[in-house]
């Protein structure tokens, strides 16, 4: 058989960057010749995981498989190809009145990553994480065995796949609900807190809002530490908007994206220029509470309006460490975990902290559970594997658990990963080194 093409591959941090056999089809019978002729094999979407979970020996891109199958506008319900971008789905949906019942911070993943990785967003606390709105999925398995996938037909293979980070098959198509929208636009409250016990007070004040989410400035230490900003949001009503967007409520204005257009250099990105970006951040907004309208995408998808913006973290790349305390431990552990990274030094731009609810116990290999997820990006240094591995303990100390989508290094105790899982013929990088218990 001819080899395929060999290339350097990476994800969304740029870290690691390998140099495995890469492969793009759209016709099912090759994708299987693919699978049957190779020991190991990895699904990959547009590769805005961020470390190794998408990587492998063999790489399996679906960027082909990117169309369309059906949409039921009657219904809410949209059938499309597992290579299709969360983007292209609104694209086509929000100018019908339906918007994604889950979406995770950024509009440009694959609707088969968003079930790989059962993606959650601002409203789990109220809704769920993805597979709350997937109603069946087509995959291949490890003999090229195209199957049929929901709660009642093969539910074994459906449970073991959300969340299963690639490891059951390579999903094909998904059919998934939608909810209505009457607008494009958000009814957004963005309140500013001192500190982490009021943050965590209007969390809790916040919950019957459809969609939560905090800014944190994770430098900030004693009676300022968990500085903060909290933004709620309700998808608006055609009412609620004011005269000049109510007449075409499900249209936005097309914006201008700037690009990134190179690495930035190291010394760029230090503990200074976080520190000042932080607290440009936190005051730009100067009364307590704002109230407005403002598009989904901003609400949503604030990063998406910079293209390339992970170049700002050099060549070297960067990681982004994410995990869950229970939500009764959650003030106290995030107290220590944000002490640990202010006396690192090495601060995160983004630094974003989010409730989740209950967890869907048939959805065993997903991440979120009851409690307080943090989000944070940091730049590859010589200091960071220690970083991690003190934000690590702390997370083991608390009974907390890792975000396998962004993890790259951290101990393979804290991952629920991975049960029921059949087959040793879809591999990852992140597979083996969590096997490896490295």
């Amino acid at each position: 058989m001819k080899p395929n093409f060999v290339k350097l591959v990476t994800n969304w941090g740029n870290y690691p960057v390998v140099k495995k056999e890469f492969k793009s089809e759209e016709n099912y019978q090759k994708i299987k010749e693919f699978v049957l002729n190779h020991n190991e094999v990895i699904a990959r979407g547009n590769g805005r995981c961020y470390g190794d979970a998408a990587l492998g020996e063999a790489i399996f891109s679906t960027t082909k498989l990117n169309k369309f199958i059906n949409f039921d506008r009657l219904n809410g319900v949209i059938e499309c190809e597992a290579g299709i971008l969360l983007s292209e789905i609104l694209e086509v949906t929000v100018p019908q009145g339906y918007f994604l019942s889950i979406t995770p911070g950024t509009k440009f993943i694959t609707l088969g990553g968003a079930i790989a990785s059962d993606v959650h967003g601002k409203n789990h606390h109220s809704e769920g994480c993805f597979v709350e709105c997937v109603l069946s999925f087509k995959i291949m398995d490890e003999k090229g065995v195209i199957l049929n996938c929901s709660r009642e037909e093969n539910s074994d293979k459906f449970w073991a796949t959300i969340g299963g980070m690639g490891l059951t098959g390579i999903i094909l198509s998904a059919k998934i609900k939608l909810k209505n929208i009457e607008s494009a636009y958000i009814r957004q409250e963005s309140i500013k807190a001192e500190n982490l016990h009021e943050i965590f007070q209007l969390f809790e004040e916040s919950e019957d809002w459809t969609y939560t989410v905090a800014w944190i400035d994770c430098l900030q230490k004693g009676k300022n530490i968990g500085r903060s900003i909290l933004m709620r949001g309700e998808h608006a009503l055609k009412v609620e908007l004011p005269f000049k967007l109510a007449d075409k409520p499900l249209r936005l204005k097309k914006k201008f994206s700037p690009t990134v257009p190179f690495y930035f250099p190291k010394f760029v990105l230090n503990k200074f220029t976080v520190k000042a970006f932080n607290f440009l951040y936190f005051n730009k907004q100067r009364p307590k509470i704002v109230k407005n309208i403002i598009d989904y995408e901003t609400f949503f998808y604030p990063l998406d309006a910079i293209n390339d913006w992970n170049k700002i973290y050099g060549k070297s790349g960067f990681i982004q460490y994410q995990m869950v305390i229970p939500k009764d431990k959650g003030e106290e552990g995030m107290r220590r975990i944000l002490e640990t990274i202010a006396n690192s030094g090495q601060g995160s731009f983004l630094a974003v902290l989010k409730l989740f609810g209950k967890n869907n116990p048939l959805a065993y290999n997903s991440f979120p559970f009851e409690g307080y997820t943090l989000a944070l990006d940091f730049k590859l240094n010589r200091e960071l594997v220690q970083l991690v591995n003190n934000l690590d303990k702390i997370v083991e100390e608390f009974g907390g658990r890792i975000y396998l989508t962004k993890d790259s290094m951290s101990k393979s105790s804290l991952t629920n990963y991975l049960k029921n899982v059949e087959s040793s013929k879809f591999t990852s990088l992140q597979s083996k080194r969590i096997a490896r218990g490295a």
